[in-house]
């Protein structure tokens, strides 16, 4: 049971609340569609502007009276123009009589449009057309007339003196602009800005802001940038400006070099100077007194002529502009020898030395690598520069030339291993080996093996004992090994000898 309730007063809220919904919306759904206007209308002092209404259903709905009622943005509801479908149109007493009237002529209460003519800057502010109607009651729209004024904008830099307080270092202004103008800054100067607005006159504003700095003398020139954005401008106009701090002198003496001894001359003192306004007086003083007879003093440069016990002082330069006083002092200290000029630091001098090394280094390597490469071009290494012919086919086998002379069958397998190599240009073998253990009682030599692979051209005729050459051999010479043909490969069969 207890469920039951609880389920029975939720159903009941809802209800509720759906109902509520409906009586709120339903009259605001109905008003949005019977009564079209624009919702907003903007206008510039002097035009004539046109208000649009019409009531968009009039099936079974009968329209007995149509109202203008113009509402101020402060102030009271005053109606401005009514009409009645029996009667002629109406405009009662209000700011805008002999200035507004009905559109149309005779006007239709189904689209009872209005137009203002030489609208002011007061005649801002809501326009309701009203409509009564017999059975749906009273329906109504509603348009913002918004008045458009251009402001009368400008900027200007202030000039001030450096100092602790924070003061107003640029003025940018908007005056008697509709709807108040919007202002923003652009600068480095470390500072904020202060706005304020006031109503002028025909309703319209004029806006005020300053930009305000505790100004140094550091800020002085800086860039600096009004912005001004207004909705009757296609862009936001700037001003730029430069910043304008007075302060006084900031003194400096540049050309002592702490080497003055007894007998120097012609030394040279300069006073530099920066204020704003520009320093107009420049005044040189001796902290000991007088200044001394060797010192001659023009505008802001004092020279000592002969550098002597006399210059042995403290000098003051003060200068001045109409702001204040800025001054420095050096003391100068007379020696009595001079002091010895400084050279090049020793580590410029080790620096200076290995590059100098580094350079011969690389052009020594440099020639040796180019005389290397010309002596192998002169000497004939590297590749050969034409390829020699390949060998020709031969249908004869080429037996290479036999002895009957005895030979070791370690020698036979050294021969047996040798080969013919065709692209070498010199002999792969030794072409008089020579074996001392190989003699024969009588001294003479057993054996005399020759190897020959790619042998050049002018063979010297074989001596006594010598085995001639393979392609000389005789035909009743015998010979070993396989019957092969140096067309048909590379490698040669043994030859004894």
């Amino acid at each position: 049971m207890a469920g039951q309730d609880a389920l029975s007063s939720g159903q009941v809220f809802v209800k509720l609340l759906l109902l509520f919904l409906a009586s709120t919306l339903l009259p605001h759904g109905v008003f949005g569609q019977q009564v079209k206007v624009e919702p907003e209308v903007t206008s510039y002092p002097g035009q004539t502007v046109n208000l649009i209404c019409t009531f968009t259903d009039t099936n079974k709905i009968q329209i007995t009276m149509v109202t203008w009622i113009y509402e101020p943005k402060e102030g009271e509801r005053t109606n401005i123009a009514v009409l009645h479908p029996s009667y002629d149109p109406n405009y009662p007493e209000s700011p805008l009589k002999d200035r507004v009237s009905f559109m149309e002529s005779p006007p239709n209460v189904a689209s009872p449009s209005i137009q203002i003519s030489n609208v002011r800057m007061t005649d801002e502010g809501k326009y309701i057309c009203e409509f009564a109607s017999y059975p749906s009651g009273h329906k109504q729209g509603v348009t913002q007339l918004v008045m458009l004024t251009k402001p009368q904008n400008s900027a200007s830099a202030l000039t001030v003196e450096a100092g602790p307080k924070p003061t107003a270092v640029a003025r940018c202004e908007s005056l008697n602009g509709r709807p108040a103008a919007q202002i923003r800054w652009v600068t480095t100067a470390n500072g904020n800005a202060t706005t304020t607005s006031k109503q002028g006159q025909d309703n319209t504003v004029s806006v005020t802001s300053e930009y305000r700095v505790a100004p140094t003398a550091a800020d002085n020139g800086k860039d600096i940038s009004c912005i001004v954005s207004h909705r009757t401008q296609t862009s936001p106009e700037s001003f730029q400006m430069k910043l304008k701090v007075l302060y006084a002198p900031q003194v400096t003496i540049v050309g002592y070099d702490n080497n003055w001894y007894v007998g120097r001359t012609n030394v040279l003192l300069t006073c530099q100077a920066a204020g704003n306004p520009v320093p107009t007086t420049v005044l040189w003083k001796s902290m000991t007194g007088a200044m001394p007879d060797t010192v001659q003093i023009k505008d802001n440069q004092l020279k000592v002529l002969k550098v002597d016990e006399a210059v042995n002082t403290t000098f003051v330069c003060e200068v001045k502009n109409r702001v204040g006083t800025g001054r420095d002092q050096v003391t100068a200290l007379v020696r009595g020898t001079r002091l010895p000029e400084k050279g090049a630091t020793t580590g410029s001098i080790i620096g200076a030395i290995i590059g100098v090394i580094l350079i011969v280094a690389i052009i020594g390597t440099a020639v040796v690598m180019f005389r290397k490469h010309r002596a192998k071009k002169l000497n004939g290494d590297g590749p050969p520069k034409h390829k020699p012919p390949p060998p020709k086919k031969n249908n004869t086998a080429v037996r290479p030339q036999v002895t009957t002379t005895h030979v070791p069958a370690s020698e036979e397998h050294l021969l047996q291993n040798q080969y013919y190599r065709t692209q070498d240009a010199e002999p792969v073998t030794d072409l008089d080996a020579y074996n001392d253990d190989d003699e024969d009682d009588n001294g003479d030599d057993r054996a005399r093996v020759h190897y020959y692979a790619a042998a050049p051209s002018g063979w010297d005729d074989p001596g006594n004992g010598e085995a001639p050459p393979f392609y000389e051999r005789s035909e009743n010479e015998s010979h070993h090994g396989p019957d092969v043909s140096r067309g048909d490969s590379f490698i040669s069969s043994a030859m004894f000898v």
